[in-house]
């Protein structure tokens, strides 16, 4: 069996997901394809996952493949790929996705999964994203493409609408998101036996059910906590409890990443928000410095130490394809497209978050209904966003990024539409050949 991994130089990710292959008895004999674009960071990944797999009993084999040129031949034969590529990296791309709307006043937290910066990110990925897909329907068509990069619901939906891939977007934040708002409320004797309902879209999934072990609804103990919780200076999470407050429900993804997807605490007429909900402007690129400055020090430490025993991680990416290999039933937040209407009252081409069931088959989505009709309302303002972007890609018509941008919450709410046709218009020529030519 063949494993193909895209964007291999992301190692620290490659080192889990593929480390996770290697301690699974079904999963560890076989050929890890690791691919990128950059030789260096490649070698790296090699290097690390050679030592790691010699550690964990010399099962399977590593093969690198370098280039575009060479893309093909990763992904023939594949029955699994895992996707983890970023296109243009944080220098240049993510640097410009930040700095040019700064310029206009537009601040961003995260800026990859929507406003302007998850906009440009989609854009310059979809393309890319194309040409895997064509690649594999030619050499690995039934493979199971397991996507992990951002901006999730765009590049996912896109594959799931406009190519014949099978594919699953998977987030890291679903499976730990209960357990995690328990332990930040001192709930932790609530965790073990635990039933919960997650729904929504990437990043923004509602914790619709709560129940402890014996049935009993925890949402009124949470929500009792509420005012205590954004009261407290050193809380880093208050805008997702800020949206229980609101909305009545707790979401998936961190509050730095949320707030950014909505019009109400990013404001340069409201500053004093920033501080009342601990907004942390320019996250991002600080922590893209810090990931880089550490992997070098990490990879050096590895070099000198050795690499060590690896567990396995609570990544989905293995468990899935484990499930598909064995027939062992298992259950995934997936992101899938809205077929069926999964969720009734969101449309069909969104590309959703819900509970999928996995086994022999495949991966298999599970029918929610409605969403509290707030909540389908917080996720339409993002999907809309999702479904042009998308259309721009698609069509490489200017005008719909224009539009993703004008109804984009957070950019809609701060700049006038002719100031956001001129941002747009700085960002595509400051992205210069990592989009392709629009009309």
């Amino acid at each position: 069996m063949k494993i193909t991994f895209m964007g291999a130089g992301s190692t620290v990710f490659a080192r889990n997901v593929i480390g996770d292959c290697m301690c699974c008895e079904a999963l560890r004999d076989s050929v890890f394809a690791l691919y990128d674009i950059d030789g260096g960071r490649l070698e790296e990944s090699r290097t690390i996952l050679e030592a790691m797999r010699k550690t964990m009993g010399g099962y399977g084999k590593i093969e690198c493949y370098l280039g575009v040129e060479n893309r093909k031949e990763a992904l023939r034969g594949a029955s699994f790929v895992v996707n983890a590529i970023q296109v243009g990296l944080y220098d240049p791309c993510t640097i410009i996705d930040f700095e040019v709307p700064k310029k206009y006043g537009l601040r961003q937290t995260i800026a990859d999964t929507l406003g302007i910066g998850g906009i440009m990110r989609g854009l310059r990925t979809i393309p890319v994203m194309a040409d895997f897909a064509a690649d594999m329907a030619e050499v690995c068509p039934d493979a199971l493409f397991l996507n992990y990069t951002n901006p999730m619901a765009m590049l996912s939906g896109y594959m799931q609408r406009y190519t014949p891939i099978q594919t699953v977007g998977l987030c890291h934040s679903v499976q730990v998101c209960s357990e995690d708002l328990l332990r930040q409320l001192g709930m932790e004797d609530k965790i073990e036996g635990r039933k919960e309902l997650i729904a929504g879209i990437n990043h923004m999934a509602w914790l619709l059910e709560l129940k402890d072990k014996d049935g009993n609804d925890l949402y009124p103990a949470i929500k009792a906590k509420m005012d205590e919780k954004i009261a407290d200076p050193n809380c880093y999470n208050k805008v997702r409890f800020d949206y229980v407050r609101r909305f009545g429900y707790y979401c998936t993804e961190s509050s730095e990443h949320n707030g950014e997807y909505n019009m109400f605490y990013i404001k340069d007429k409201y500053p004093e928000l920033i501080e009342k909900f601990n907004i942390p402007l320019d996250e991002y690129p600080r922590r893209c410095v810090a990931q880089i400055e550490g992997w070098k020090n990490e990879y050096q430490q590895l070099l000198k130490d050795g690499v060590k025993q690896h567990t396995r991680t609570h990544e989905y990416a293995s468990h899935i394809m484990e499930s598909v290999v064995t027939g062992k039933p298992m259950q995934i937040g997936g992101n899938v497209l809205n077929k069926g209407h999964l969720i009734t009252n969101l449309p069909e081409d969104a590309c959703v978050e819900v509970p999928c069931l996995v086994n022999g088959k495949g991966v298999h989505p599970c029918h929610v209904g409605p969403l509290p009709v707030q909540c389908a309302a917080m996720n339409m303002t993002n999907i809309n966003v999702q479904l042009l972007t998308i259309e721009a890609a698609r069509t490489l018509k200017k005008e719909h990024i224009y539009q993703a941008a004008m109804l984009d919450p957070h950019t809609g709410s701060e700049l006038d539409l002719d100031t956001i046709v001129k941002m747009v218009d700085d960002l595509i020529e400051a992205h210069g050949d990592y989009l392709p030519k629009y009309h």
